[in-house]
């Protein structure tokens, strides 16, 4: 296909639609007792200089059949920001990655960073276009977390499945999804303080994932991948389950 050049927008997605839409991602319809690959659990939680997010390694089908117990559920985005997933596990990767190179591709065209409430728009609308498939069982539930440079502190968002964004509010700063998700809220509930310094704010996250795998199957694997976002970028920590 030739490419046009009078496209001048900073949506690498619509981009996509435009010039190569048979790239795009589109609800199939899936043969009955089709089996999928789902991924839990995970968490994010802000801390005194920023918010940490993390997720187990476990990949199953539904919800007990073990298929691997090293994915990778949490992606840096770009250098102040990272996504955990969890739903169907093809869909949200490739929405992970295309949500970086969405990030990236406004940057080239704009010359300036998004702010965090226009990333977090961003990656609602890539739900939103996701959701026809959601009704197919194709799920995408991610957390967005990152560090705003406007106000200096770490944030969190969630999401429904029609792309719904919910910053969390200062009086419960952590957010959970999955299938473990009831349990890791537990734990912040019950251990998470404000004031947290970066090392402890990263052993509860691993503590709640911990947690969340004793009683939800789907959850665990090798080890947990976690990472820490300050106004210093994104640092990642692997810890062994």
């Amino acid at each position: 296909m030739a490419f046009l050049h009078d496209y001048s927008g900073a949506s690498f997605s619509t981009l996509l639609q435009r010039e190569y839409p048979e790239q795009v991602p589109r609800p199939v319809a899936l043969p009955a007792g089709t089996s999928l690959v789902h991924g839990t659990t995970i968490c994010a939680m802000t801390y005194t200089d920023g918010v940490v997010i993390g997720g187990d390694k476990r990949a199953t089908i539904d919800g007990h059949v073990i298929m691997s117990d090293d994915v990778t559920k949490v992606y840096k985005v770009d250098d102040y920001s990272a996504m955990a997933i969890a739903g169907t596990f093809g869909p949200s990767v490739k929405m992970a990655r295309l949500f970086q190179v969405e990030l990236e591709h406004y940057e080239k065209m704009e010359g300036v960073q998004l702010t965090m409430e226009g990333k977090a728009n961003r990656l609602s609308q890539l739900i939103e276009q996701n959701f026809p498939a959601a009704m197919q069982g194709l799920l995408v539930m991610p957390l967005y977390a990152g560090y705003d440079l406007d106000v200096k502190r770490g944030r969190i968002f969630e999401y429904d499945v029609t792309g719904g964004t919910f910053t969390r509010a200062q009086h419960e700063p952590f957010a959970t999804s999955g299938s473990g998700g009831d349990r890791a809220r537990s734990t912040f509930e019950h251990f998470y303080r404000p004031g947290m310094a970066k090392d402890t704010a990263v052993a509860l996250i691993k503590q709640a994932l911990e947690f969340a795998s004793r009683k939800d199957t789907a959850t665990g694997g090798l080890y947990s991948i976690i990472m820490a976002i300050s106004a210093d970028g994104v640092e990642e920590f692997r810890t062994e389950a």
